[in-house]
């Protein structure tokens, strides 16, 4: 029963364009754990315990947030459903900006390739794995755009992603090399009889967000890119920001290449609104400090008489 009001609910604010994978993810792991306790209905008790078992403090909130969210969406029509307080873990905090891990290429190779070797999954399953995280690292694009697309959205000009957050469409050109993969894994992609997703476990059945998520963290533990003391390894979403950042790091950034120019054909990529929401996924790393110092000298070089 709730799993059903939670598929509703999603759906309801997905039609308003939210992406909501963590969202998804996060519900899904919650009802998991009320339905062991026999319980159909949201308890306050149960969602502080659920909550309480993340690892920090944030991602308490973040769980307690999400969860309350959904209770108020619940409750309009199930009264027994019960609205958790908002303030168990102390006051509900600002979000602050994420100090996101930008691969380096060798890290998303080795990540690519241990995809091929996972155990447990079946062939298609690691050749998916496999042309999935390398997708998402050459394009930026978002997990669940990836996991939307469908065989004919894959055209000869790139790939067609079809409204998605903010209800924009939007093409991505593919480099040759991309597109050539992407192209060699449809050849041996196992018949999905009707399913048409591009991305499938097996037969009939198309890849879903949870499963992917928890194959990266697998994989990282794997490479010794997890969390450690002091350390934070990446994010699913890191690959995206990776992209952001080394795109930037590719752009000529001499005087007569204003860098404006450059975030508004990512921020167009990337599927922004607008450059402004482009900038909450750029970070300095050593290129982008050369760079940054040798268009300050070239600049200074030109307006001196």
């Amino acid at each position: 029963m709730m799993k059903q009001e939670i598929d509703d609910y999603l759906a309801a604010r997905r039609s308003f364009g939210f992406d909501l994978g963590i969202h998804e993810y996060l519900l899904h792991g919650f009802e998991r754990f009320a339905s062991a306790r026999g319980e159909v209905h949201i308890r306050k008790q149960t969602v502080v315990e659920w909550a309480a078992e993340a690892p920090s403090s944030r991602q308490q909130e973040r769980r307690l947030r999400i969860v309350v969210h959904f209770a108020r969406y619940a409750r309009t029509e199930n009264p027994a459903h019960e609205i958790p307080p908002v303030r168990v873990f102390g006051r509900m905090s600002v979000p602050s900006r994420y100090n996101a891990y930008i691969l380096s290429p060798d890290d998303i190779r080795r990540i690519m390739m241990a995809a091929t070797t996972l155990e447990s999954t079946t062939l298609p399953e690691r050749r998916a794995f496999f042309t999935l995280f390398g997708l998402l690292a050459a394009t930026g694009m978002r997990v669940s755009e990836a996991l939307a697309l469908r065989l004919d959205d894959v055209t000869s000009d790139g790939l067609v992603i079809r409204q998605t957050k903010f209800q924009k469409s939007r093409l991505l050109p593919l480099h040759e090399t991309t597109s050539s993969t992407l192209r060699r894994y449809l050849r041996g992609r196992r018949p999905g009889g009707t399913d048409d997703h591009v991305f499938l476990t097996e037969p009939g059945k198309p890849l879903q967000y949870g499963r992917v998520h928890s194959t990266f963290r697998k994989i990282l533990a794997q490479l010794g890119l997890h969390q450690g003391p002091g350390h934070k390894g990446p994010r699913l979403h890191d690959l995206r920001h990776t992209f952001a950042v080394r795109a930037l790091e590719a752009c000529p950034m001499g005087a007569r290449d204003p860098v404006d120019r450059h975030l508004l054909a990512l921020s167009t990529y990337l599927g922004h609104l607008c450059p402004s929401l482009t900038y909450w996924y750029l970070q300095l790393t050593p290129q982008l400090t050369a760079d940054i110092a040798d268009a300050c000298e070239a600049f200074f070089q030109e307006v001196q008489p």
